[in-house]
């Protein structure tokens, strides 16, 4: 008797300290889902389907939700029947047993359901990229793996170009054109629209319409390679006012550089130009992204890092550890002055 008592009494510690344990475990797990919950909830606002902030973003929520909500009722309905067939009363099992019920629910609304279904999201797509010309015309080309942004004007003449930085007037309709002279990539920001493929040899578009001002990101939805996952861009809405006065800003040449960036740039038209052009200068390349106004621009690398000093002076000096693959050259023999140097005048590309 006394080593049963001691064994009740060792499993029934060995309980309270499992389950101490899962407590403690709990607790611990609290504050990384506070710290994670903000996080969240940001990027829900910036890249999400189920917060639609675009007009054809909104179309494709509606029709996801009436699918997934039909799709819900069925389900229901099912598990109602089939808990009925299997717990209910003797007489509801001869009813669900009959043959006129089985073609009923077997066959004929299966049909019906799905057949008004289909119709409605054929109907609800055939809506999408509808609406009135558009006011500007962007051109979009995926790189490897990056985002050429060209703005044209109204006769198809380029304005000015940028790179992973798209930025359209709230409220006006805006036609992006896409194409790509490499391989398959897929345009979306799932907030304001749809994805849409860009396809070597040939050129789609894509109508985008954003109501109200934002801040959304993008990224590629098609397998392109290596740095697939690393190909994102951002698109924001301004206010008309804002957006002209952005265009005006971004067509203008860069400033020239002071007397304290001068030795920067030297290096930059040495080791940079044969890729990258900066209006105004001797620097035309093509290869690279055009870096007129690159410190206006919220991110670099296509979304990897932050646009900054030291993230500037990390992505010259090792941008193969950082996105290895990508067509840019690591610039390591660079000393540390010519490495800060090389930044702060980039940087200075407002």
């Amino acid at each position: 008797m006394l080593g049963g008592r001691l064994r009740r009494q060792a499993n029934s510690a060995t309980r309270r300290s499992r389950g101490t344990h899962t407590l403690v475990h709990m607790a611990s797990f609290i504050p990384f889902a506070l710290a994670a919950a903000p996080l969240a909830a940001s990027w829900a606002d910036t890249q999400s389907v189920l917060h639609p902030r675009g007009e054809d973003a909104a179309r494709i929520a509606e029709i996801g939700w009436v699918l997934y909500g039909g799709a819900a009722a069925i389900f229901l309905a099912t598990a109602i029947l089939l808990g009925m067939a299997m717990h209910g009363s003797k007489r509801a099992r001869r009813l669900l047993g009959r043959p006129g019920l089985i073609v009923a629910a077997g066959v004929a609304f299966p049909v019906v359901v799905l057949t008004a279904l289909l119709v409605y999201a054929l109907q609800a797509a055939a809506s999408l990229g509808r609406g009135p010309e558009p006011a500007l015309r962007i051109e979009v080309v995926g790189e490897l793996w990056w985002w050429r942004v060209r703005y044209r004007g109204p006769a198809g003449n380029l304005l000015f170009e940028t790179a992973n930085d798209i930025r359209v007037p709230a409220g006006v309709p805006v036609e992006i054109l896409l194409r790509s002279d490499n391989v398959i990539h897929s345009f979306w920001v799932p907030s304001v629209a749809g994805k849409l493929d860009l396809v070597p040899g040939r050129v789609n578009r894509l109508r985008v319409l954003v109501p109200e001002p934002g801040v959304f990101r993008g990224a590629c939805a098609e397998y392109c390679g290596a740095q697939h996952a690393r190909m994102m861009f951002d698109m924001q809405a301004l206010a008309p006012a804002h957006f002209d006065q952005w265009m005006a800003a971004q067509r203008r040449p860069a400033e020239p550089a002071s007397a304290g960036l001068r030795p920067g740039e030297r290096l930059f038209q040495r080791d940079c130009a044969q890729c990258h052009a900066v209006r105004g200068t001797p620097a035309a390349g093509s290869a690279g992204p055009d870096l007129t106004h690159l410190g206006s621009r919220p991110r670099l690398a296509a979304g990897v890092l932050p646009n900054n000093m030291g993230a500037l002076a990390g992505w010259i000096a090792g941008s193969q550890h950082i996105k290895p693959g990508n067509l840019m050259p690591a610039f390591g023999q660079l000393s540390g002055e010519e490495l800060r140097a090389v930044a702060a005048y980039v940087d200075s590309l407002k």
